[in-house]
């Protein structure tokens, strides 16, 4: 062995044991901190399900199809890491000897066909990667408003420099190392020195093959060295940095996935987790009697997550899709999705030293007063409230999460300590659940007005318990809600279907004055007493009169019912009123007249999905089904389905005024007017009061006085521009960052705003 070589054993021995030790303090560092959170059941069975889901996920990268090309790049440098490993391995022989193969497999040529595949594809992918954050980058040059529309704003973008150089480094080291072994191989005369065996290298190794054998020995020393030293050298970055995400995340990622709520892979929508106690099993907050004193309820300080909600911050690579898809950010608020996490990450990497100690010191009153336990994440300024209200728990985040991170599930439940242990919510949320916990609705109107949205029509409306015995007496329950009931615009809407499913021949009854609230806004909210208080009164009323199948016109009442109700005893077929109504029309119990849409009228309608129909249910079709089949020309807006965007209304933000940045429901008005439509289908009467206001204050704001297309005028609806407002859009590369400008040749006055069964009622062949 020369001296050169010695030198070079050295360092890369040195180098590997430091490497290595490093890292697996970080590692240990991570699992200590997770630990520290609270248990959660059932987050580990079913085995074989989650395997197969994390198999799925990893390999499918489906979070990644809104953006097939970085799907791809990233796709190859994640493979590339495992397969690359091997090259690791011999550069340690050839610091010994230059000619060195691993034994069995050094030279056989399918591992080498993937090695060199993979290391191109590498070199490919994560040039494009490094191409495309600097083109997105945030600019120190650029107003605040400007550098936010990068979903990059907000991440340590020193730390992704760190990983994107070392990837580019170790695949330019195997490749040159390919090139380097072909040409020794060559001058040997061995029979592997062929294009079979360096298919994508032997091109540029052949112009090696003229340099000095010994040149090419220190050549494939050199490079052999630099490959491990670049790798140590990332092992020991990442091992000193424990909340380096954008590093962690390709280890910790496999676990989150695994971990994740729904072992079928479906994300963390729909219900809520339950509220649960230091055990991690769910509380009945109906009992209060049996709860004990000291019990701190949702999530105060860091140490009260789970410990999922820890291995969530952890896993955060920082890449921004979330922020990118969230209302909220894109509209000037503080609320980053993305920065919760990472607040949350260095809180408990703060704090987790002492927590464990006091977990070890059990319940002695040093334990109890360490100043750094029990840290309100909101009072000590960790997570602004400003941030915490401003979520409308459309789920946008975490439907984009590549690494499934459960965002809204760990929102509410830092909502729910600061509404049930600190009383600490917005104000308007007071009156809110005053009314909800007195009248039974939020808008505090007494319950004997439930049933005036049928005076009118020219059929009854049966009540079970009056009219008919029990449910079971009639093809459906409708639960009409209480927008439906007691709001002007969704009770248009509640009308309507009882006409259609009248027309369809379908028998329904309703509850009248049975019904209250399913308690959405209060959960969401962070108030679960009130939540549970009301489900128990509605579960116990629905099972009383036998409901057995429910059709429900509101997203909101639709997912409470459907998704959350049965963990309180109540389980039932629920669905929305766009799929019963599609299901009528494929059975050819509804007909719409001939003339409409592009044969007649050219009507032409964009159709808003409410999140809580579409993102958190996966209803899509029915609606865009029932407008085709009204012969309707749908427009659609560029946020749709999966990436629509949120209307401002959910998370109990129907009931807290919007005074940061732009309203939510105007930035989407304005999406939808841009499309030329002259009506906007909604399937939600929270959808439908937010986008009618936002038409109205788009219709403002742009001097269009022009009125709506069906020759009505525009209402505001007791809403107005916020002040201040800022920037806004997103970077998602289906639309726009801000709604186009309407085309002079579409200008057709201020849009329609109404529900899809509002739409349809108007088009019954009856009543053509």
């Amino acid at each position: 062995m020369s001296g050169a070589q010695l030198v070079a054993v050295v360092l890369a021995a040195v180098a590997t044991v430091v490497g290595v030790a490093v890292f697996t303090r970080g590692v240990v560092v991570i699992v200590r901190t997770v630990r520290t959170g609270r248990p959660l059941p059932g987050r580990w069975a079913p085995a074989g399900q989650r395997l197969a889901t994390l198999v799925r996920e990893v390999l499918g990268h489906g979070r990644f199809q809104q953006r097939p090309v970085v799907r791809v790049a990233h796709w190859v440098v994640m493979v590339s890491f495992p397969v690359l490993v091997v090259t690791l391995l011999t550069g340690y022989g050839q610091l010994v000897d230059p000619r060195y193969g691993l034994p069995l497999v050094g030279h056989w040529a399918p591992l080498e066909w993937a090695v060199e595949a993979f290391a191109w594809l590498g070199l490919l992918g994560i040039g494009y990667l490094i191409v495309l954050r600097q083109r997105i980058r945030p600019r120190a040059s650029e107003p605040e408003g400007e550098q936010r529309g990068s979903r990059f704003f907000g991440s340590n973008q020193a730390w992704a420099y760190v990983v994107e150089a070392t990837i580019l480094l170790v695949v330019l080291a195997v490749l040159v190392l390919r090139g380097l072994e072909y040409a020794l191989g060559v001058q040997d005369g061995e029979a592997w020195a062929t294009a079979l065996h360096f298919p994508l290298t032997a091109w540029f190794g052949a112009s090696w093959v003229p340099v000095a054998p010994a040149t090419l020995g220190t050549a494939v020393l050199v490079v052999a060295l630099v490959k491990i030293l670049v790798s140590m050298a990332w092992f020991v970055v990442v091992g000193l940095l424990p909340t380096m995400g954008v590093a962690w995340h390709r280890f910790l990622a496999v676990v989150n996935v695994y971990a994740r709520r729904e072992p079928d892979g479906t994300p963390a929508l729909g219900p809520l987790v339950p509220l649960r106690d230091a055990a991690g099993e769910p509380l009945d907050l109906t009992a209060v009697d049996d709860l004990p004193e000291d019990l701190r309820l949702g999530v105060g300080a860091v140490e009260d997550l789970p410990w999922k909600g820890l291995l969530d911050a952890a896993t955060c690579t920082e890449c921004g899709r979330c922020q990118d898809q969230c209302p909220a950010w894109a509209t000037g608020k503080p609320l980053s999705p993305k920065l919760v996490m990472l607040a949350l990450r260095d809180q408990a990497a703060a704090t987790a030293p002492y927590v464990r100690a006091a977990q070890a010191a059990g319940a002695s009153d040093d334990a109890k007063a360490d100043p750094h336990l029990g840290v309100d994440l909101v009072a000590s300024g960790v997570i602004d409230p400003d941030v915490l209200w401003s979520c409308t728990t459309c789920g946008a985040c975490v439907q984009q999460c590549p690494v499934d991170i459960e965002h809204v599930d760990t929102i509410v439940d830092i909502r729910r300590y600061q509404t049930l242990m600190e009383s600490a919510f917005p104000a308007e949320l007071g009156g809110t659940f005053t009314k909800m916990e007195r009248r039974g609705n939020p808008w505090g109107l007494p319950a004997r007005q439930r049933l005036d949205w049928a005076k009118g029509l020219d059929f009854d409306v049966p009540v079970v318990g009056v009219d008919v015995e029990s449910a079971a007496d009639v093809d459906w329950l409708f639960w009409v809600g209480c927008a439906g009931a007691f709001e002007d615009r969704a009770r248009k809407t509640t009308r309507a279907v009882a006409e259609l499913l009248h027309a369809a021949g379908v028998t329904f009854a309703v509850l009248g004055d049975g019904e209250t609230c399913t308690g959405d806004p209060a959960r969401r909210a962070g108030n679960e007493a009130l939540y549970q208080m009301l489900a128990a009164q509605n579960v116990e009323t629905l099972n009383e009169v036998g409901a057995q199948r429910i059709v429900v016109t509101c997203a909101h009442c639709f997912n409470t019912i459907s998704r959350e109700y049965p963990a309180m005893g109540g389980r039932y077929d629920v669905v929305h009123h766009t799929q019963l109504l599609d299901r009528l029309v494929g059975e050819g119990r509804l007909r719409f007249a001939p003339g409409t849409g592009d044969d007649g009228t050219g009507t032409t309608v964009t159709y808003h999905d409410p999140c809580y129909l579409g993102r958190h249910n996966q209803v899509y079709e029915p609606p865009r089904e029932l407008l085709a089949a009204a012969g309707v020309t749908v427009a659609e807006m560029p946020r749709n389905r999966e990436t629509s965007f949120c209307c401002g209304a959910g998370g109990a933000r129907m009931w807290m005024e919007e005074t940061i940045g732009e309203r939510i429901g105007t930035v989407r008005a304005a999406e939808a007017v841009a499309t030329g439509a002259s009506a906007i289908a909604t399937a939600c009467p929270f959808c439908t009061v937010m986008l009618s206001d936002g038409v109205a204050a788009h219709a403002r704001a742009s001097g269009d006085t022009a009125g709506p297309a069906d020759g009505t005028t525009p209402v505001d609806h007791g809403t107005r521009p916020a002040p201040g407002a800022g920037a806004t859009g997103t970077q998602e590369p289906a639309g726009p960052r801000r709604p186009a400008a309407v085309p002079a040749s579409a200008q057709v006055g201020v849009p329609e705003v109404a529900d899809i069964a509002v739409l349809l009622r108007d088009r019954l062949a009856d009543r053509a």
